[in-house]
């Protein structure tokens, strides 16, 4: 019988059975089967705790017990009011201000029309267009699709709806020859376009593509000479991923628009933030409000852990934490060599491994299991993004069977 559960990014009718988890602690997953596995990627990248952290645990059931929902519209509470004030008092500077709402892509919608709306409050509508790089990719509904890469990314078959710019990647090609190109298309379509959206340092779903802080904060100069908004999707590099709190530290870029989604919960339940500047913000004042309302934007529960996760990743000295895998990484992976692999890459707590082509991934997942861990290599990568609690040893584990694999 076939399932009623549609898988994503999935054939149905050849993907083989799902791996059914029973339950989950620290950085492993434990199978109806019997079986153990490492998670390598933290389901998506999002569970930083590693699962079933007692503390987020408490969180969440504490505020099950005060209230489990509320609409934000004309009603308000405090988990939500006090995330807000933590988001703004740790993110980049001038970002004083947070629209809640449930995944990354809803996020990146809410980016796209807030800065649609404030060019048209300003008086500029004709500002309607915005820039991306090639290999980007910032989710899976429309307008997030719209900014992605039309060409060689997951939603080309929707390439005909997408009418954004798409410019040199910086991880690709030159980085000089990346900046020209971008100051060429401003200077000739500036009037017309509203922002540039990134992933600032690391493009994640694209190929897991990494580039130079020096493009960030140069490309923040351009736009701001040519009156362009810079959003930053921090979804996936946001709460420590490329080594730092947020990817915009490392080039000490404050964009006007940034998102973070994924990390921001631990992993525990869907929420993500789209914040801005204060200009942004005041430019929406006696003018139509922003119609956008997520029925499940500033979640009590979403928001209750969302603020023990921050409190843990402070408290806990993370960013030394990650520094450590990132160590671990570049010594694991920087000795391997086969002639399949391309290139190997490193940030923070992501370690990359790019083949010369797709058919050395083939069959990669299988033994990775039956070597007790987790993997999803997609396209010509293979890659671990694994919780920040893993233990050295349990890393270990998973760049031997990288090791074992290309051996």
């Amino acid at each position: 019988m076939k399932t009623a559960l549609w898988y994503p990014y999935t054939d149905m009718a050849t993907a083989p059975p799902a791996l059914k988890v029973a339950y989950a602690r620290g950085c492993k997953l434990y199978l109806e089967n019997g079986s153990v596995l490492i998670d390598a990627i933290s389901s998506w990248w999002c569970v930083i705790h590693g699962y079933n952290h007692p503390e987020l645990n408490r969180a969440l059931y504490a505020q099950s017990e005060k209230v489990s929902h509320l609409m934000l519209g004309g009603l308000t509470h405090q988990p939500a009011e006090d995330l807000a004030s933590r988001l703004v008092a740790i993110t980049p500077e001038g970002l004083n201000h947070v629209f809640f709402s449930d995944s990354g892509s809803v996020a990146v919608e809410v980016a796209l029309k807030i800065a649609l709306q404030y060019w048209r409050n300003c008086g500029k509508p004709q500002k309607k267009q915005f820039i991306s790089l090639k290999r980007a990719y910032h989710g899976d509904t429309f307008g997030a699709m719209s900014v992605s890469d039309s060409e060689e990314g997951m939603h080309h078959l929707y390439s005909p709806f997408f009418n954004a710019y798409s410019i040199h990647n910086p991880a690709q090609n030159n980085l000089q020859e990346s900046l020209n190109q971008l100051e060429t298309c401003l200077d000739s379509n500036g009037h017309s376009i509203a922002a540039l959206i990134l992933e600032p340092l690391l493009q994640a779903a694209g190929g897991l593509n990494i580039y130079s802080e020096h493009y960030l904060s140069e490309a923040q100069k351009i736009c701001q000479k040519y009156n362009v908004l810079l959003i930053a999707d921090e979804v996936a590099t946001g709460f420590g991923r490329t080594g730092a709190l947020f990817a915009c530290n490392h080039a000490g870029v404050s964009p006007d628009i940034l998102i973070v989604g994924k990390a921001l919960t631990g992993g525990y339940l869907g929420l993500a933030a789209t914040l801005t500047t204060s200009d942004i913000f005041e430019s929406f004042y006696g003018n139509p409000p922003l119609m956008h309302g997520p029925t499940f934007m500033g979640n009590p529960l979403a928001c209750s852990v969302a603020l023990k996760s921050i409190q843990l990743f402070e408290e806990g000295d993370y960013l030394n934490k990650i520094a450590a895998i990132e160590n671990q990484l570049k010594v694991g992976l920087g000795t391997l060599y086969s002639e399949k692999i391309k290139e190997t890459r490193v940030l923070g707590a992501t370690g990359v491994i790019e083949v010369k082509d797709a058919s050395a991934l083939i069959g990669l997942q299988d033994f990775a299991i039956e070597k007790g861990v987790w993997l999803r290599p997609f396209n010509q990568v293979v890659y671990t993004m694994p919780a920040y609690t893993i233990k050295e040893e349990e890393l270990h584990i998973i760049i031997e069977t990288f090791s074992q694999w290309f051996s």
